[in-house]
């Protein structure tokens, strides 16, 4: 009996976890790119980039304090799947004089997982409505420069999303107030991008050792 669960659990889990990451990419295909060119991070941190990474982008704006929800939302949902993969952040985009306020934030997110991957950036306001308008989106900043969705970005620093959603045809982000939408539709096509590089890599390296 706990042969047969050895080895359950050393060869049947990881092939089911195989199959469920190549489902997704087999049924989707490759997340679609809306945006090419997003602005990069360089211009707001010089030691940050989109470049290697797949990101989740946000935009909490000045009322930190207000949008504490959505924060948490985001990290059960989102973060937790998920950031214990390398090339996974989270980069939230801030106005200046918010420091203090975005680093409470941290620490409360850092009682419910690690919270190394959350990263706060700050900026002014030119800076902030540049980054966002790169994404070529059909939303908007309101005046405290905040947006309650987020967005995925690639490793090359393209905006991907859906063009043919259910309800929104072309879908640019994700509403961290909507519990259901985070579950619902962007943990799974965070999964896609996820196994679309993961299936990339193996191939890559199939072909060099063959």
């Amino acid at each position: 009996m706990k042969k047969t669960l050895v080895l359950v659990i050393l060869f049947v889990f990881p092939l089911v976890a195989y199959l469920f990451f190549a489902s997704g990419v087999n049924r989707f295909g490759r997340l679609p790119v809306l945006t090419e060119n997003v602005g990069g991070l360089e211009a707001i941190d010089p030691d940050e980039s989109f470049t290697g990474k797949i990101t989740i982008l946000g935009f909490p704006g000045r009322e930190v304090e207000l949008k504490k929800g959505n924060a948490f939302n985001l990290n059960q949902k989102i973060y937790k799947p998920f950031y214990e993969f390398n090339e996974f952040q989270m980069v939230m985009v801030l106005p200046e004089g918010t420091r203090n306020e975005a680093a409470l934030l941290k620490q409360e997110l850092g009682k419910l997982a690690d919270a190394s991957k959350w990263k706060f950036l700050f900026a002014g306001p030119a800076e902030i409505r540049a980054l966002f308008d790169s994404l070529g989106t059909n939303l908007s900043l309101d005046e405290q420069l905040a947006t309650p969705y987020v967005f995925i970005i690639d490793k090359e620093g393209k905006l991907r999303g859906r063009n043919d959603d259910e309800d929104e045809g072309i879908k640019y982000g994700f509403n961290t107030i909507s519990v259901a939408e985070l579950n619902n539709k962007m943990e799974d096509d965070v999964k896609i991008i996820l196994a679309e590089y993961r299936l990339a890599l193996k191939k890559n390296n199939a072909e060099r050792t063959n």
